[in-house]
């Protein structure tokens, strides 16, 4: 199915973030994303304290499995990672920051 992000060009993150906002409606797939990108924050501190770089692994798939998952499943589109692939990454990370501190309900 074509989602409105596919081959549009955006002039900024902004412009972008808001179409990605709309690629994020369900709140299951909300949900998910938030939960895969906490496992990959703990993930990521788990490689700092033990130097172990399977833990750098382990938080790519963390944090990409559980939001796929939550757009395929859930949200029924296409990631935006594959289009965007920076801007998505961004995106996710404001959107993290926006559950977390209310600024978008769960």
């Amino acid at each position: 199915m074509p989602t409105v992000l596919q081959h549009e060009k955006y002039a900024s993150f902004e412009e972008f973030y808001l179409t990605y906002l709309g690629e994020h409606s369900n709140r299951i797939c909300r949900q998910l994303h938030f939960v895969g990108s906490t496992l990959a924050l703990l993930c990521l501190a788990m490689m700092l304290l033990t130097h172990n770089l399977w833990w750098l692994l382990a938080a790519v798939l963390s944090g990409y499995g559980f939001a796929w998952v939550g757009h395929f499943k859930f949200e029924k589109n296409r990631p935006a990672t594959f289009r965007h692939p920076l801007y998505s990454f961004m995106g996710d990370w404001v959107m993290y920051w926006q559950l977390l501190t209310g600024q978008i309900s769960f």
